[in-house]
């Protein structure tokens, strides 16, 4: 790769290799997993999507001091308009899933 960048190989059945995964997993399955039955895969698709966005913009991460991760989307700071053009907005992309 250009950049130097390899996939790092964790032996199987050693969790503690990639805890940051293990966390997430462990708090996925015992706050929302459990909890939950679907009837459907599309209800599952939006059921999780609104945990997520719980999950990063509002819920509290004890790692972050107690912030969450992505706490909203942020305008782009806006350009001044220029002479004889319409001012516009753009909006930052929506946050992924930590």
């Amino acid at each position: 790769m250009a950049v130097g960048a390899r996939t790092a190989f964790i032996e199987p059945g050693r969790p503690r290799e990639n805890g940051t995964c293990e966390s997430f997993d462990s708090k996925l399955r015992d706050d929302f997993l459990n909890g939950e039955i679907f009837s459907s895969l599309a209800m599952a698709r939006i059921v999780i999507e609104g945990w997520r966005g719980h999950y990063n913009t509002r819920r509290p991460h004890a790692s972050l001091g107690y912030r969450p991760p992505a706490p909203a989307a942020v305008p782009w700071p806006k350009a001044p308009p220029q002479p004889g053009s319409k001012a516009t907005s753009t909006v930052a992309a929506k946050p992924t899933m930590h």
